[in-house]
Formats: C-alpha cells, sequence, structure tokens
C-alpha cells in the first residue's frame, strides 16, 4: 500500500510540474528541446502513472490468495 501512495505522490508531482512547465515557458527556447514541450511530456506520463496506479489499487493482485483445493 505504501508503494501505491508513492506512486500516486509522483504522478502528481510530475503532473503539475508538467502543467506548470507548460503553462509558463511557451516562448523559451533550449538547444535541444522547448520547455513547453518537455513540460507537455512531463504532464503526459504523471497521467500515465496515476492510471495505472490507480488501477493497482482497484485490481489488486491474487497471487498470495490461499485458495483451498
Amino acid at each position: 500500500m505504501r508503494n501505491h501512495l508513492l506512486s500516486l505522490g509522483i504522478g502528481t508531482g510530475m503532473l503539475v510540474v508538467g502543467l506548470v512547465l507548460w503553462a509558463t515557458t511557451q516562448d523559451v527556447e533550449t538547444p535541444v528541446v522547448s520547455l513547453s514541450k518537455a513540460g507537455v511530456v512531463l504532464a503526459v506520463l504523471g497521467v500515465v502513472e496515476l492510471v495505472i496506479t490507480a488501477a493497482a489499487l482497484a485490481l489488486p493482485s491474487t497471487r498470495h490468495r490461499n485458495y483451498d483445493l
């Protein structure tokens, strides 16, 4: 459970940082990539992290269940 909470925090942080980068660095160009595009990528990765973690919380593993044979 602690790992899921940590993943939720990381996903939320990535989403927030990505949105801030996207919103505040529209005109900033670096030699390799624009920071607004990096913000979009970071936000998308944050959403993916949140979706995967939510799925892991909603659909728990059955690996450790005891079944009567």
